[in-house]
C-alpha cells in the first residue's frame, strides 16, 4: 500500500508540531523517520495510524483519501515501544488475538500463528507468558501480533528503544530479514540514526515539524541537503560506510 501525505499540518495548543508535510512512501518499502526529540516523527506516525487527526492536509492510502477513516478500517498494524502485550495470555494467544477477534472460527488460525511463531523463532515459547520473556522476545511477539491480521501497512514507534545495545543490533538484522520475507509497507520512528541508516530503504530527516531531507541512506550521507543534516549525521552513521 502506498502512503501519500499531502500538505499535512498539526498543532497542539499553540505549538506547531507538523508544518505542511508532503511525503510519499512507496508500496513495500521500509522507511525510517528520524530527527531530534519533538521534531514531529511520532506525531506523523500516529496520524497515519488514525490515533490523531491533522489540522490541515490529507492522507492517501493507495489512492483513497483516508484522512477521516477510522483506525479499524485503515488495515494498519501498529507496534508500540512498550509492547502492550496481554500478561494473562500466552505468546500464542497474544499473537492470535487480532485474528480471533475478526473470526473466532477461522480454520486457518492454527497454521497462521504457527507460521508466525516460526518466523519470529519462538516456537518453543508458545505456551509462555510475557513475564517469562526477555525484552527482545516481547518485541518480536508484538511484531508478530501486528502481522497476524495481514496489515497492508506496519507502523513501529521506537520499536527497539527500551532494549539494550546488543539486543537492538540483533533485532535490526531480524527486522531487515523479516521485511524481505514479508514486504509489507513499513514506517518506523527511531532516535537511533545508525538503526535507521542500517535498516531502512529510505530515511526521512525531521527538524521542528518540517522535513529536511528524504532519500536513500547512502545518498543522504554522501549529499546532505543542508548544514543541519550534515551536522546531524553522527559518527555512528559514518562507521557504516567506512
Amino acid at each position: 500500500m502506498t502512503i501519500l501525505i499531502e500538505n499535512l499540518s498539526k498543532n497542539f495548543n499553540q505549538n506547531r508540531v507538523l508544518n505542511h508535510i508532503n511525503l510519499e512512501i512507496k508500496t513495500g518499502s521500509l522507511v525510517a523517520l528520524v530527527g531530534p526529540s519533538g521534531s514531529g516523527k511520532s506525531t506523523l506516525l500516529r496520524i497515519i495510524a488514525g490515533f490523531e487527526k491533522p489540522d490541515q492536509g490529507r492522507i492517501w492510502l493507495s489512492g483513497t483519501n483516508a484522512t477521516n477513516i477510522s483506525i479499524q478500517k485503515r488495515d494498519i498494524g501498529f507496534v508500540f515501544q512498550n509492547y502492550c502485550l496481554f500478561n494473562t495470555m500466552t505468546v500464542y494467544e497474544n499473537i492470535a488475538f487480532p485474528v480471533f477477534l475478526k473470526n473466532k472460527k477461522n480454520p486457518y488460525l492454527l497454521n497462521k500463528i504457527n507460521n508466525l511463531l516460526q518466523l519470529i523463532r519462538l516456537e518453543k515459547f508458545a505456551a509462555r507468558y510475557p513475564t517469562q520473556l526477555s525484552g527482545g522476545q516481547k518485541q518480536r511477539v508484538a511484531l508478530a501480533r501486528a502481522l497476524a491480521k495481514n496489515p497492508k501497512i506496519l507502523l513501529l514507534d521506537e520499536p527497539f528503544g527500551a532494549l539494550d545495545i546488543k539486543v537492538r543490533k540483533e533485532l535490526r538484522i531480524w527486522l531487515r530479514r523479516l521485511h524481505t520475507e514479508i514486504p509489507v509497507t513499513t514506517v518506523f520512528v527511531t532516535h537511533d540514526q545508525q538503526e535507521a541508516f542500517e535498516v531502512a530503504d529510505e530515511v526521512v530527516i525531521f527538524k521542528n515539524g518540517s522535513i529536511e531531507q528524504i532519500g536513500k541512506p547512502k545518498d543522504i550521507f554522501d549529499y546532505p541537503a543542508n548544514n543541519f543534516v550534515k551536522n546531524y549525521i553522527s559518527k555512528k552513521v559514518k562507521n557504516i560506510y567506512f
